[in-house]
């Protein structure tokens, strides 16, 4: 049976967060979602069977999901931003220890986290290729979808095309719902300063840090050239390699939830 889980807002000098939290025992595993999605692409991760005696904590970032907007977009919606609101938020719900699982963008912010939250015992990234800045390129493929996620406005079509990128088909519901309640300005901002080079050498951050870091894609990622992860001389590479699931695309976790569930399980029985 799923676990019940409890949702609430928090005040955070960056807007009010939604914080789902399943209360069971132990170190908390943070789920952060990507770009113009929400805390509910971890939904199969809440109904595994781990999830009965692993405390499991998604949170909707600023600008998205059942979140507010941020009052100070500018300050908010970069990568550091992001990682500044939840290391308030984790200060607010004493959070003093965690293990994060980042999909996409929220790779991005937990590596951010890496310098901010002294107790991080795990990290992993799924669809982040953690790149230096300005090196967006070297990190990402090009393709028209990956445009959608720094634009102001899409269209329906936009929506539609953006959600099948990003997840996969199905594409559940819930998604463009997601996409479309997405603060426009979030993606504009959040892809300037990126491209200007603003914030963490992540690259470098990952390599440097002696936290285990686990590096889990979709074998078919239309978005992220595997190749690069598989060449970044990570400090402390979880496994000793990059693992990469078969016939799925930027989000394992939910058309291979029992193959990526597997491999989760395994990696959080290091931090028991």
């Amino acid at each position: 049976m799923p676990s019940p889980t409890n949702l609430s807002l928090v005040d955070t000098s960056h807007g009010s967060l939604a914080v789902e939290d399943n209360g069971s025992p132990g170190t908390p595993v943070v789920l952060i979602h990507g770009n113009s999605s929400c805390r509910k692409v971890f939904q199969r991760q809440f109904d595994a069977p781990f999830a009965q005696c692993r405390r499991l904590v998604a949170i909707d970032l600023p600008g998205h999901g059942d979140s507010s907007d941020a009052s100070e977009p500018e300050r908010t919606y970069t990568r550091s931003g992001l990682a500044d609101a939840l290391t308030e938020l984790f200060e607010m719900v004493r959070i003093e220890e965690a293990i994060i699982v980042g999909w996409s963008l929220g790779g991005h912010v937990g590596i951010d986290l890496l310098s901010r939250v002294a107790r991080i015992k795990g990290l992993m990234i799924v669809g982040t290729p953690p790149v230096r800045n300005g090196g967006m390129a070297e990190g990402f493929n090009a393709s028209p979808q990956y445009g959608f996620a720094g634009r102001t406005d899409l269209s329906d079509e936009d929506i539609s095309d953006f959600a099948n990128a990003m997840l996969g088909e199905p594409v559940p519901a819930f998604l463009p719902q997601a996409i479309r309640r997405t603060d426009g300005q979030f993606r504009q901002i959040l892809f300037k300063g990126a491209h200007a080079g603003v914030g963490l050498d992540q690259r470098l951050a990952v390599e440097q840090t002696a936290v285990p870091i686990a590096v889990v894609n979709g074998a078919a990622d239309p978005l992220v050239n595997l190749n690069y992860l598989d060449g970044v001389a990570y400090g402390n590479l979880w496994d000793g390699r990059c693992h990469r699931l078969p016939d799925v695309g930027h989000a394992p976790f939910w058309h291979k939830s029992a193959q990526f569930n597997a491999v989760l399980d395994r990696f959080l029985s290091d931090f028991a």
